[in-house]
C-alpha cells in the first residue's frame, strides 16, 4: 500500500492487526507509527494496551507473546517494535504472521534495510499485513516535495528558495521537515512566502554565498560573482567543503552535456530529460552558449582531477580553498 493509502485508512479507523514498515527513507516509516502510537488508544487505554520494544533490546519470542495477549479494558492492543532489523532469528515472525490475533496492532519498523524478499516470512507478511516500503527520493524530486508539502500548510516558496534548501539539507525528509518547520513558524504575521532572505536569517544559509549561486555564477560567466563565492567559501571551508562543491559543480554540467546533445530543447522536453525544475531551464541555456560541448568535457576532466588532488593524489600542500581558486581559473578561462 501507498503511505497515503495507509494514512487515510488509519483516520478512518480501518486498523490492521499488522504494519510492516521497511525501507530507506525514515520519514513516511515515522509518521505511520506515530500516528498509530497517538491515535488508536486513548491515555487511560494504553496504560495496559501499549508496549514498545527495541530490536537490539528484544526477541521475536518475547514479542510473539506480548502480541498474543488480548487487550484490557479496550479494543485493542498496540505493540511497536522498533528498530526491528537487528531482530535476531527474525524469520521467526512467521508463526505469528500466519495467524495474528486481531485485537493486537503490531507496527515493525524495520529501517535502512531491506528484509529479503524470497524468505517465507516476507511472503506471509506481503499476504496477512499492511506492508510499506519506503525509497529515498533523488535530490531532483526535493524541490517538488518541498513546494508540495509547504502547500499543505498553505506556504508558499519560490523555486529558488527550495533548491538552495534541497543544497544545503540534501534528501534527508526528517531533517528538511524540522527546517520547515522552523521556518514556518519564523514567518512574520500576515506573511505566507518562504524567501531566500528568511532562509538566509532562520536556517543560516547564505542566500548569496552558495553551492547553488556559484553554479549560477558560472553558468552566466560572472567572473566577478564566481571570485566573491569562493573567496567566502575559502574563509568559510567547513561550512563550504570542496567535496560537496566539486560534486554539485559535477552533476551540473554532466546536465549541461546532455543539455548540448538534446535535439528537442523546449523547456518542458529539457527538464523531463535533465530531471530539473522548469524554472530553472533558462539557467542551461545561458551556460550551453557560455560553455561549448568541448569546454563541457574539459571541465569535467578538470573536476575529477581536482577531486583527486583533494584528497591528496599529485598534491602535497595546497589547500582547498587554494585548489578551488585553481579549479574555477581552468572553468572561467
Amino acid at each position: 500500500m501507498t503511505f497515503e493509502q495507509i494514512i487515510s485508512d488509519l483516520k478512518s479507523e480501518k486498523y490492521a492487526p499488522i504494519y510492516f514498515l521497511t525501507g530507506e527513507e525514515p520519514y513516511y516509516i515515522d509518521i505511520v507509527t506515530n500516528y498509530i502510537a497517538n491515535n488508536v488508544l486513548s491515555e487511560a487505554e494504553k496504560s495496559f494496551n501499549y508496549s514498545v520494544f527495541y530490536g537490539k533490546d528484544s526477541d521475536v519470542p518475547s514479542i510473539i507473546n506480548a502480541a498474543k495477549r488480548f487487550p484490557m479494558m479496550a479494543k485493542y492492543q498496540v505493540i511497536l517494535v522498533k528498530e526491528a532489523q537487528h531482530l535476531q532469528k527474525f524469520d521467526t515472525f512467521i508463526h505469528y504472521v500466519e495467524k495474528p490475533l486481531e485485537s493486537t496492532i503490531l507496527v515493525i519498523n524495520y529501517k535502512h534495510k531491506k528484509l529479503d524478499k524470497r524468505t517465507k516470512v516476507y511472503t506471509s507478511l506481503k499476504k496477512k499485513a499492511v506492508v510499506l516500503d519506503t525509497q529515498k527520493l533523488y535530490e531532483d524530486k526535493i524541490p517538488g516535495w518541498i513546494t508540495q508539502y509547504l502547500k499543505q500548510k498553505n506556504i508558499t516558496i519560490n523555486a529558488e528558495g527550495s533548491a538552495i534548501l534541497t543544497e544545503f539539507l540534501g534528501n534527508d525528509l526528517n531533517k528538511i521537515v524540522n527546517e520547515l518547520n522552523k521556518l514556518i513558524i519564523t514567518l512574520p504575521e500576515g506573511k505566507s512566502s518562504i524567501t531566500p532572505s528568511h532562509i538566509e536569517k532562520n536556517i543560516g544559509i547564505s542566500k548569496d554565498y552558495n553551492n547553488f549561486e556559484l553554479q549560477k555564477a558560472i553558468g552566466a560567466k560572472n567572473v566577478y560573482k564566481v571570485n566573491q563565492i569562493v573567496t567566502y567559501f575559502s574563509k568559510n571551508p567547513n561550512n563550504n567543503p570542496f567535496v560537496l562543491t566539486v560534486t554539485n559543480l559535477y552533476f551540473y554540467f554532466s546536465k549541461l552535456l546532455m543539455y548540448h546533445f538534446l535535439s528537442d530543447k523546449s523547456a518542458q522536453n529539457v527538464a523531463a530529460h535533465l530531471k530539473i525544475n522548469p524554472y530553472f531551464v533558462k539557467d542551461y541555456q545561458t551556460a550551453s552558449k557560455k560553455y561549448n560541448t568541448k569546454k563541457v568535457v574539459d571541465i569535467i576532466s578538470y573536476l575529477r582531477e581536482y577531486d583527486l588532488k583533494s584528497k591528496g593524489v599529485n598534491n602535497v600542500s595546497t589547500s582547498h580553498g587554494e585548489l578551488l581558486k585553481e579549479l574555477m581559473f581552468k572553468i572561467l578561462h
